[in-house]
């Protein structure tokens, strides 16, 4: 599924030609704070070069959203991440500052559980959630995540929620 669209977003695979958005997404230091600090462009490429590998071998991965009007919002997708030795699929959702507080995360997240359970019958997913993101946390909620335990990844505390087919 290389695009789909929710009522306010489009979403495309990501690609090469998305690096100078998401460059600009990773150096922006607020945005950045729950995602592991600001990536160097040089960084970001790499990033970029991990997650089109990810839809190469397992045929999902991250999308770039777009407002209707085509404006670049952020970026989101389902994809492996290994946490406690275990391969989870998780959810990842990051926004643009000027498009936080407007429930955009809610309407990605959805969609992304939709694909994730029902159109990829995956058995579930996961939100990884670092403990003082509370806008997060409360989205995962919000889609029927339940917390399932915290533990510590790179060094952080994050919590866990998880849902399930």
């Amino acid at each position: 599924m290389d695009y789909f669209s929710t009522r306010r977003l489009t979403a495309e695979k990501l690609g090469e030609d998305h690096l100078a958005d998401l460059v600009a997404l990773h150096l922006d230091a607020e945005v950045s704070r729950y995602l592991g600090g600001v990536r160097s462009a040089e960084a970001t490429k790499a990033y970029l070069a991990v997650n089109m590998a990810h839809w190469d071998q397992h045929g999902f991965g991250l999308w770039v959203l777009r407002t209707r009007d085509g404006a670049f919002a952020g970026r989101a997708g389902i994809r492996h991440i290994l946490v406690d030795g275990v391969d989870e699929i998780e959810i990842a959702y990051t926004f643009k500052r000027e498009f936080w507080g407007q429930g955009f995360a809610s309407e990605i997240a959805t969609a992304l559980t939709d694909i994730g359970l029902s159109q990829l019958e995956l058995t579930s997913l996961i939100g990884l959630v670092l403990v003082g993101n509370g806008a997060s946390r409360r989205v995962l909620e919000k889609s029927n995540y339940i917390i399932e335990k915290s533990t510590t990844r790179h060094g952080e505390d994050v919590v866990i929620y998880r849902i399930r087919r």
